[in-house]
């Protein structure tokens, strides 16, 4: 049978104290347009308004709370009138959230944000109830054009917190770090499937004053050095290539997922081959020549 003891952390919790300012933890038992109950293990129930839950303006009280939730939120008073605990999670987010957000920077932890709206520079959105910038730099891997970035309003993002300054309100995210993580993994995958030696065609597309860097397709490119362009010497790989011109190249190594690319070594195997043949000609002219003799050792 149960015994007093197994309800003693109940009975301690109802009989506790409970002030202005202090943040209690509960959980959600009734949700309607105007407020929120929450059972906080007390001898009345706490209740949250509407306008008290958050600043998002996304915040829809109906799909975004649900009975079960755990909310934590800070006591305003201690009896709204009708014998119940008036409460605020947007107070209680202001004290908890930033404790929050430096562990999410400290961890380098992704999560994901809705944009709500473009401002000068970039976009906004709302992480743990404090609003959040992402910098126009952070959004993607490419550029983005300031005339861009109502495209991303309303577009979940996968962000990372890069500064998270209660002091100054301040908080800042990126979804950079984790687009280029993605793009050099997927990258990787696709080189682990490229073999040294391999003889392909690529499109050259900048240059650097030590080669070329050539685009092979398939998001992989590699660069030809410039010693790696011709059997002649150049100053510089614009000499003999321009941007756009279509280039075959052999693979020739495959060091820390980048490829380095050779285009004087097709030429050396050309070469190769045109040697070849003249010897094979040269070898059918001395056959001729054998003939001719044999012939006028015959009489003829």
């Amino acid at each position: 049978m149960e015994s007093m003891e197994d309800f003693k952390d109940e009975i301690d919790r109802s009989f506790r104290q409970i002030s202005e300012g202090d943040i209690v933890t509960g959980t959600v038992i009734g949700v309607d347009e105007s407020e929120v109950l929450l059972d906080i293990k007390y001898f009345t129930q706490g209740v949250i308004k509407a306008e008290d839950f958050s600043d998002d303006p996304k915040f829809s009280i109906r799909t975004d709370v649900k009975v079960g939730d755990e909310v934590s939120a800070t006591v305003v008073k201690t009896d709204d009138g009708n014998g119940n605990i008036l409460l605020s999670k947007k107070e209680a987010t202001k004290v908890l959230a930033w404790d929050k957000l430096k562990a999410m920077m400290d961890s380098n932890q992704n999560v994901t944000v809705t944009v709500i709206e473009a401002v000068k520079g970039g976009v906004v959105a709302f992480l743990e109830g404090i609003r959040g910038f992402i910098p126009a730099s952070k959004l993607s891997l490419n550029y983005v054009e300031e005339a861009d970035l109502d495209d991303f309003v309303n577009k979940k993002l996968e962000v990372r917190v890069i500064t998270a300054d209660e002091t100054n309100k301040k908080l800042v995210m990126s979804a950079k770090e984790i687009l280029k993580e993605k793009a050099d993994e997927e990258r990787a995958a696709k080189v682990s499937n490229v073999q040294v030696g391999l003889v392909t065609e690529g499109t050259v597309e900048s240059f650097q004053d030590y080669g070329a860097f050539i685009n092979l397709g398939n998001g992989l490119s590699g660069l030809v050095h410039i010693s790696q362009i011709s059997n002649q010497r150049i100053a510089h790989p614009s000499a003999v290539l321009k941007v756009g011109d279509k280039v075959k190249v052999k693979v020739t190594a495959i060091k820390d997922g980048k490829l380095s690319l050779s285009m004087k070594a097709l030429q050396d195997v050309a070469a190769t081959e045109i040697t070849e043949e003249k010897i094979e000609f040269e070898s059918e002219g001395e056959a001729t020549t054998s003939l001719a003799d044999l012939l006028k050792k015959a009489g003829f």
